[in-house]
């Protein structure tokens, strides 16, 4: 399939550009527009402008689509730790330093290359994500629910929207945490300073963490946090905004840390109503080793 090229003249409609284009192209959503004004495949008389770019009467248009990408993921036989499975779900505990999926730099070897080698999944979210209903760090381990058809992945999908379904962590901080439990409300966008990383920005995306102090060490918290949003390194940076980052975090984690292989950050506990039966499902698992064996040193420190 090639490229296609869409084109419109303003009459009377004013506003910002990527609104304009989106809501006279309702086949692109806001995100895809936003992206293919960034990549210079929308343009105002023949020159590309911002997103934010005014719009008047009398501007011509023109949106070039690109031809959709070729299939990235491909089925690769790598083991999984399988927790639960039925005809429309999966639920997954994905080891350390695993990639949930394909992505620039990183075609294979990811969860998705493995999850398509087992099984089918739903197609909602294009040839690179099938399946993923959310996402954890690549050096985050633990629990993921994966949709195996389209039905299920709408339900799952709207249960992480409104709120409803189960997400609890265990982090390993830095310090000594005074409070016993509390909230971290601070909006979270990308870092202005650096691309990989995320900030607590003004007018950033609504995030919100619960955290509850399970047991304290010298130097360090192990805590339980529980996600009532879900925006990109959101207890990464929410621990740091509060002065206590994650141990072993290489973004947003003193030079000074726990040696480890990466942020010791897991997805301990999920749960869901199942999406054809409705019934509450609830999965937890065990710390990987190198994290209980960290915890096992630090309690012998604190004798």
């Amino acid at each position: 399939m090639q490229a296609e090229n869409l084109t419109m003249t303003i009459t009377d409609e004013t506003g910002r550009l990527d609104k304009v284009v989106s809501s006279h192209f309702t086949e692109l959503s806001r995100a895809q527009v936003q992206q293919l004004i960034k990549t210079a495949n929308v343009q105002v008389n023949g020159q590309p402008v911002k997103a934010k770019y005014a719009v008047v009467a009398g501007d011509q248009i023109t949106v070039a689509v690109p031809a959709p990408v070729a299939l990235a993921a491909q089925p690769q036989d790598i083991p999984l730790d399988i927790v639960y499975e039925d005809d429309d779900v999966l639920v997954v505990n994905k080891p350390q330093g695993m990639v949930v999926h394909p992505a620039p730099g990183h075609p294979q070897d990811t969860l998705v290359n493995a999850l398509l080698f087992h099984s089918p999944l739903s197609t909602i979210n294009g040839v690179i994500r099938p399946g993923i209903v959310h996402r954890i760090d690549k050096d985050t381990s633990g629990l993921l629910m994966v949709a195996k058809n389209d039905q299920a992945h709408i339900s799952l999908a709207g249960q992480l929207q409104a709120k409803t379904s189960q997400r609890e962590y265990l982090a390993l901080v830095h310090g000594t945490l005074k409070e016993d439990k509390g909230t971290i409300n601070a909006p979270i966008a990308r870092a202005k300073n650096d691309r990989k990383k995320q900030a607590i920005v003004p007018g950033g995306k609504h995030a919100v963490t619960h955290f509850e102090v399970i047991e304290r060490f010298a130097e360090y918290t192990l805590i339980k946090c529980i996600l009532e949003t879900g925006r990109t390194h959101q207890i990464r940076v929410h621990m740091r905004y509060i002065g206590h980052p994650v141990a072993g975090d290489p973004l947003y984690g003193p030079k000074k840390t726990l040696k480890g292989h990466g942020q010791f950050l897991h997805a301990a506990l999920l749960g869901f109503k199942h999406p054809r039966t409705g019934e509450q499902m609830t999965f937890t698992v065990p710390l990987p080793p190198i994290f209980e064996q960290t915890l096992t040193k630090l309690r012998k420190q604190n004798k």
